[in-house]
């Protein structure tokens, strides 16, 4: 009776073959975005099943793991790491699947030679250690030469966008977002620059402005401009106080009744706007709820919930407000605002799919950055990193005995995949390219890695190609982290689906 264990219906898998569906999940998930990574990885079309059959284009490996309905348990692993890296760092997103799915690929012929998944696991986690101390290494500091660390700076933003749709203004939108996130003076909150997207214009025509533009127009009969103006920021309605027309019943016995109810609410809400009236006042209402947060957070104000005593709340500051127009719309802009870091990137483009992945785009950028100001160790580019990491790692090996060397040996291969993939989505000879590479490498303190623009090996140095240190760590942690505990799977136990009763 030991099959009864189970409810009806849930299966379960054993041993090899619930290894089998993790590996063959993890690696599905790995090549779907492979062809996303590098300077010349191409984008995918998701199209949602839901109503008005959104459509998105994108190459950002978190956007297109998130958006797809997965069953395997091992690949729901691999999204979360994507997912994770997009909070943590904001690019990367699709080298740590990628690694993750290349170290499972490695992991699954180790194991088909009969070498325990336990043995597998100690040998990466060495060679992980090994390869970090690598980096650690290699990685140069600049920051107390802002100048240098200005044009680090720029080197990262540039190779961040090189492999997004701004890639062709990259110089252009690099120098915005650094620009942006040097305001910040070293807060990670991103919170203090706003992305606006209009349609119309082409990309180039997006342009960094200091202060907080929103997205109203300015009513009627109200100063177009004030200057030195003092902010209340509420999120509460003005007609509270009418009598709603649903679920209210009024019994009156004459007309002149209502007209009287009517008067009430008129005196109310005069006696409301004279509390917190001050003549030649601009109201601005319905700003969206994150344009409100974000007002209140760069004003200086708090968040008005009452207007009972408008004197005991704290108010916001700005220098001038007034209304400019973007293309073909009006929108406020406050200037001078109490929040001296804060400033918007107007983005410009053809159509939404455009400005979406544009902004998808400049958000990695920035977070890359506002990591980078923060921890400012970097590293070059381009494949280099993980030449670097595997040179040492295949030094490990050689030293490591017994079969522990094997699964050292395979992470090393699993870091040369990285350039490897990053040189066929160039259309390049990859075995060619990565032997050039490895020869390279063993000279002392080489800067080699791959130039896909001429589509040779070429100097990062000289080419100005930076990663920040703290991403490159960030994916090299969680892609172990993550073959690690597919690899430890050794039962997958599935529930029943529930069932629809038959409603007759």
């Amino acid at each position: 009776m030991v099959d009864r264990l189970l409810k009806d219906d849930a299966t379960e898998e054993k041993g090899e073959r619930a290894r089998m569906a993790s590996f063959v999940g993890g690696m599905a998930i790995s090549d779907l975005v492979k062809t996303t990574l590098g300077p010349k990885g191409m984008d995918k079309i998701l199209q949602s099943t839901g109503r008005g059959r959104s459509v998105t284009v994108t190459n950002d490996g978190a956007t297109i793991l998130k958006s797809l309905h997965i069953d395997n348990p091992a690949a729901k692993v691999l999204v979360d790491i994507s997912k994770v890296q997009d909070d943590e760092v904001g690019d990367g997103t699709t080298s740590v699947v990628v690694l993750a799915g290349e170290l499972l690929r490695e992991a699954e012929k180790l194991v088909n030679m009969k070498i325990h998944p336990m043995t597998i696991i100690a040998g990466f986690r060495m060679a992980a250690e090994c390869a970090r101390d690598a980096l650690l290494q290699r990685a140069m500091d600049n920051k107390e030469d802002s100048d240098k660390f200005r044009s680090d700076l720029m080197n990262i933003a540039m190779t961040t966008l090189s492999s997004k749709i701004l890639s062709q203004d990259k110089e252009y939108f690099a120098g915005l977002a650094v620009d942006a996130v040097l305001r910040l003076k070293g807060s990670t909150n991103l919170e203090a620059i706003q992305i606006l997207k209009k349609t119309g214009g082409s990309l180039k025509d997006s342009f960094l402005d200091e202060g907080f533009i929103l997205d109203k127009k300015i009513g009627l009969g109200q100063p177009k401009r004030i200057e030195n103006a003092k902010i209340l920021v509420a999120n509460t309605a003005m007609d509270t106080d009418k009598v709603k027309i649903y679920g209210a019943r009024v019994r009156v016995d004459s007309m002149a009744k209502v007209a009287e109810i009517e008067a009430a609410e008129k005196q109310k809400m005069r006696e409301k706007v004279q509390k917190i009236i001050d003549a030649g006042i601009l109201a601005i209402e319905h700003a969206d709820f994150e344009g409100i947060e974000r007002l209140a957070l760069v004003t200086g104000g708090d968040i008005a919930s009452t207007f009972d005593n408008p004197e005991s709340v704290k108010l916001g500051h700005c220098k001038v407000i007034e209304e400019i127009m973007i293309g073909e719309d009006r929108l406020i802009h406050f200037s001078g605002v109490e929040m001296g870091q804060a400033c918007t990137i107007v983005l410009r483009g053809a159509s939404e799919h455009v400005l979406d992945e544009a902004e998808r785009s400049l958000h990695d950028a920035l977070c890359v950055l506002s990591q980078t100001v923060n921890d400012t160790r970097v590293l070059y580019g381009g494949g280099w990193p993980e030449m670097v990491m595997a040179k040492e790692v295949d030094g490990l090996a050689r030293k490591t005995p017994g079969k522990k060397s094997h699964a050292i040996e395979a992470f090393s291969r699993a870091l040369q995949s990285i350039p490897t993939i990053i040189a066929d989505n160039a259309g390049l000879d990859s075995a060619d390219l990565i032997s050039q590479l490895r020869a390279e490498h063993h000279k002392e303190q080489s800067t080699a890695g791959i130039d896909v623009i001429s589509g040779g090996v070429g100097d990062m140095e000289k080419l100005g190609i930076s990663e920040s240190f703290k991403a490159k760590q960030a994916v090299l942690m969680s892609a172990t982290e993550a073959a690690e505990m597919i690899l430890r799977v050794d039962e997958i136990v599935t529930c029943a689906p529930r069932r629809r009763e038959d409603r007759m």
